[in-house]
């Protein structure tokens, strides 16, 4: 069995962010910033707007994939050996499809998943109808939680989906089951990281936000869409975002690295990033 060190995931990742940043934002930039601003801007409520025009759901999808393109990208960049980044986005662009397919199938599957949960509700007595009020009752609230448990250990699963859809020229369906082999034997460290990354990143980005947005409003006037401060707000959040996507593609590289033996080759690009 393969050992995984979280803490030489994190010195690599350090030790390439601080040779190759430079590159590393030249990427986020362009792949994950800009699409979320112009996201924000023509679409300030989301997926959520009831009276949404029809493309700003394509919109919010377009800016999806090309997020998803990026992480590629980064992830590309951070396994070595080195490429020029240009062929590093080309690469992630080329296997987004691939990719986007083997997240649907396991979309399709937690789908699937949740079919005997509501059955189990319903014999319970719980009204599933459509605009029903779903009460506060036992069986409800153990379902979630068993069912928020599927979703934990599935996406424990699935953390080096990424690295192997941008490393190996794997198919939809090999993705996910080479993903699964991967982790099988270190599901608890891989849970730990996740759990300790997503606490991190969202104290950083409540703190970022509710600083930048108090400043906003002192020296710049009231958050609102189409606003000078609605636009510093949207930015922020998207540099803020980027930044930890950029810090976990990364680190699911280096951690790729060390689950798959390819722990020879050293992460680096080309000085000139061309």
């Amino acid at each position: 069995m393969r050992k995984v060190s979280i803490s030489q995931a994190w010195d690599e990742t350090r030790a390439v962010l601080g040779r190759d940043g430079r590159l590393f934002v030249s990427v986020a930039l362009a792949l994950l910033v800009l699409p979320a601003v112009i996201n924000g801007l023509v679409n300030p409520q989301g997926m959520s707007a009831t009276s949404a025009a029809w493309w700003r759901p394509v919109l919010s999808l377009i800016v999806t994939l090309i997020a998803v393109a990026g992480q590629l990208a980064i992830i590309r960049l951070a396994l070595g050996p080195s490429v020029a980044v240009g062929e590093a986005i080309s690469h992630g662009i080329r296997r987004v499809p691939i990719y986007f397919v083997s997240l649907l199938i396991v979309i399709a599957g937690l789908l699937i998943a949740s079919i005997p949960f509501g059955f189990a509700l319903r014999a319970a007595g719980v009204p599933l109808q459509r605009g029903a009020a779903v009460p506060n009752s036992a069986p409800v609230l153990i379902a979630a939680l068993l069912y928020l448990a599927l979703i934990v250990f599935v996406l424990v699963r699935m953390m080096m989906s990424g690295p192997v859809a941008s490393s190996e020229e794997a198919g939809p369906i090999e993705i996910v089951k080479r993903s699964w082999q991967l982790t099988g034997r270190h599901f608890w460290q891989l849970l730990g990281f996740l759990l300790v990354f997503l606490v991190g990143g969202l104290v950083v980005i409540i703190a970022v936000s509710a600083a930048m947005g108090t400043l906003a409003r002192l020296f710049i006037g009231p958050i609102e869409p189409v606003t000078v401060a609605g636009l510093l707000i949207i930015l922020i959040q998207a540099a803020v975002g980027a930044a930890l996507s950029v810090v976990f593609a990364v680190m699911i590289a280096r951690i790729y690295v060390q689950l798959s033996g390819r722990g020879e080759p050293q992460a680096g690009v080309p000085s000139s990033g061309t």
